[in-house]
């Protein structure tokens, strides 16, 4: 393809159909993926372990599991990429939708270690691949789902309703989990922390019957579709070579910060040496979801009106600033404070978070960027995401408790996200592939 295309029709009402179609299939997903992240820290260690394990061991292989995901996004990613850049953004949604419910209902079924031994642990990876495979494909094709149907100057705007489902799913997820933690641990622990997993099925219904009816993008339809092209995959290391390695960089903090922030910090909270109520944390995680999803939105906004790039390195330093207070309110045991600066880290997430839709989505060509930009996320998430836990987990073993390391970690995670931003390229829809 050597000659760019005339620009492809947009307006407010297909984007707003676009975005819709991403922020419902979205939120699903990451209603499924917060339900695992949720039972990983605070549920499996105790259900698909040996009781006699040591429970920060018990932690760690519970993150393991959850890891496993993260490093099957990158394969879904050339998989479900290939599908959106050769035959359309919708065939390649839908079925990531169903893959992901499925995986989710059955984990709500599997029986836990104390009845199958170590066959619940690996049927629960087996759950945890088909669920990593399906976001892998998932995120970036929702992005351009919303981005590809706007008008030039609302991109951020449009974009942020694929950001949206982040938070609303964990709302959803968390919620449900704090109702259960609020029962007693017994009732979370034997039968109540399956619930929100076979939850997931009536959600699967809804999702499937709104991107089964959306209509295809119109970059994808003026600029993709029918062109003659060599397979996304060898295009995407030909030519975005390097914005993909950049894409991995940005990933760093709404990925790895993200889980740093949410994930793990429940995880710390319920440590013997903290010994917080965990429906403490959840009813704050809670809340700070419900906030994020009401000021998602105007950060996207945002975004289109000072720039895009600005709002993300507010949000990434911000997020640095926060965090640190958040850790000493939890040693603290203050739990005002806790809610207080739970919320607020959420607050400056988002500015790393909303606007990522459209800044990457626009640092590819139309040509394999569902390809391009599904790897680089993938990669990014796998990586910063699927490992932080992990790590975090390893630099509280190695340093006797010392949550400082883990601080100094989300520095680096800072920094390498600054690093992406700065020097991240933007393409319009109707720019030409070299070749």
């Amino acid at each position: 393809m050597s000659a760019a295309a005339p620009a492809a029709p947009t307006s407010h009402r297909r984007a707003l159909r676009g975005g819709f179609a991403a922020l419902v299939g979205t939120s699903i997903e990451w209603y499924d993926f917060y339900v695992y992240a949720t039972a990983a820290a605070i549920v499996f260690p105790h259900v698909f372990f040996p009781a006699d394990l040591d429970p920060k061991l018990a932690t760690l292989a519970s993150f393991g599991t959850y890891a496993v995901a993260f490093f099957m996004r990158p394969l879904g990613g050339i998989i479900f990429g290939h599908i959106g850049d050769k035959l359309g953004r919708k065939p390649a949604l839908t079925i990531t939708l169903l893959m992901m419910g499925v995986a989710t209902t059955l984990v709500g079924i599997l029986p836990g270690y104390a009845t199958i031994g170590m066959w619940g642990p690996v049927l629960l990876i087996l759950c945890r691949i088909v669920q990593g495979l399906a976001v892998g494909g998932e995120w970036g094709g929702a992005s351009l789902m919303a981005v590809e149907s706007a008008p030039p100057k609302w991109k951020t705007f449009y974009g942020g309703f694929t950001q949206l489902g982040n938070p609303l799913g964990a709302l959803l997820a968390s919620g449900m989990f704090w109702i259960l933690a609020s029962m007693g641990e017994d009732v979370l622990l034997s039968w109540g922390w399956r619930i929100p997993f076979l939850f997931s099925i009536v959600l699967i219904g809804v999702g499937f019957w709104i991107r089964y009816r959306v209509e295809e993008t119109p970059v994808f339809e003026e600029n993709v579709e029918g062109h003659e092209q060599s397979a996304p995959l060898l295009f995407a290391l030909k030519n975005n070579l390097g914005p993909i390695l950049l894409g991995f960089c940005i990933i760093a903090m709404s990925s790895g910060g993200y889980v740093i922030a949410t994930t793990f910090v429940q995880n710390y909270a319920d440590t013997p040496e903290i010994g917080l109520d965990p429906a403490i944390i959840l009813g704050a995680m809670t809340i700070a979801s419900l906030v994020e999803a009401i000021v998602t939105l105007p950060i996207a906004y945002l975004g289109d009106k000072i720039g895009v790039k600005l709002v993300m390195y507010i949000g990434t330093i911000s997020s640095f600033v926060v965090i640190i207070p958040l850790v000493l309110s939890i040693q603290a045991k203050n739990v005002a404070l806790i809610w207080l600066f739970v919320i607020l880290i959420r607050v400056t997430l988002s500015g790393a978070w909303a606007p990522l839709s459209t800044l990457m989505a626009q640092m590819f060509r139309p040509q394999s960027r569902y390809t391009s930009m599904s790897l680089s996320y993938g990669v990014g998430a796998a990586v910063w995401g699927g490992l932080s836990p992990a790590i975090a987990s390893t630099l509280l073993i190695v340093t006797g408790g010392n949550f400082w390391s883990v601080v100094g970690f989300f520095g680096v995670l800072t920094l390498s996200a600054w690093i992406g931003v700065r020097f991240a390229p933007q393409y319009t829809d109707v720019t030409p592939a070299t070749s």
